[in-house]
């Protein structure tokens, strides 16, 4: 017999974002190293300029998003192609505002907080809740997809304020954030913070972490980098993704569960 009381669940075939597991979390640096380096490679190397770039990436990024919003499933290869190339637009978005629009980094990092925070409410408003396992129909998945886009171009921002503008360097303003990210690990783990608060918190943190990683492994050692190159570093972590990516489409490791609507 059934248990009337039983919460209710998510039918997983429709939630269109994957299991988090540490695979997620490991993509999603890698995704983030990217946004930065693949960024930087096509600007300076390719030699296309920030503005040119950006309306570049801008064309298989809405072809990426589109298809995303088109298929009823968590697809990973869609999925992580998405989370990638918003790292890039992302990134281009910041990079541009402040070295071609006149913004600053602390008044772009206001502004993307401001509007970060205010589609978290509206959100929260319409769907009572922002957990990702209800993320499982087209207005859900746009407040998903806008959120993810304020978060990298957040992070790309605060990344760069704290790491230029305070003159932290690369490698300390990775520590910083790899110690934001424990202290939010902490305080989930202490029952202080819930598990939808731990996960978007995560979210933003990792994002200039990532960047940091990136611009620390790619920009030269006089800059206060490793060394690597943007080619080599992007290279890299495109090569890891790629990997992570062919082991979660064999495993379904990260298919989406019926889980509480309250979870």
């Amino acid at each position: 017999m059934q248990n009337r009381h039983a919460a209710p669940i998510v039918r997983s075939a429709l939630v269109k974002v994957p299991e988090i597991t540490i695979y997620f979390w490991l993509i999603k640096v890698l995704s983030t190293t990217v946004g930065e380096t693949f960024a930087d490679w096509l600007c300076n190397h390719v030699g296309l300029g920030e503005q040119n770039t950006f309306f570049v990436m801008l064309i298989p990024f809405v072809f990426a998003l589109v298809a995303q919003f088109v298929v009823k499933r968590y697809i990973a290869p869609l999925y992580w192609v998405t989370v990638v190339l918003i790292s890039v637009v992302g990134t281009l978005l910041t990079d541009n505002m402040v070295d071609n629009w006149g913004i600053s980094q602390l008044s772009s990092m206001i502004a993307f907080s401001i509007a970060l925070a205010a589609t978290f409410v509206i959100w929260q408003r319409v769907e009572s809740t922002l957990s990702i396992h209800t993320v499982d129909n087209f207005r859900r998945e746009a407040f998903y997809w806008t959120t993810i886009l304020f978060t990298f171009a957040l992070g790309t921002a605060a990344g760069d304020y704290i790491s230029e503008k305070l003159a932290l360097g690369y490698f300390s303003t990775l520590m910083v954030f790899v110690g934001a990210v424990a202290v939010v690990g902490v305080a989930y783990r202490a029952k202080v913070i819930g598990g939808i608060a731990a996960f978007w918190a995560s979210y933003v943190i990792t994002r200039p972490l990532g960047a940091s990683l990136g611009d620390y492994l790619s920009q030269p050692k006089n800059a206060s980098g490793y060394g690597l190159g943007t080619t080599v570093t992007s290279l890299i972590f495109l090569s890891a993704i790629v990997a992570f990516v062919i082991f979660l489409v064999v495993t379904k490791i990260d298919k989406p569960r019926e889980v509480p609507l309250s979870a």
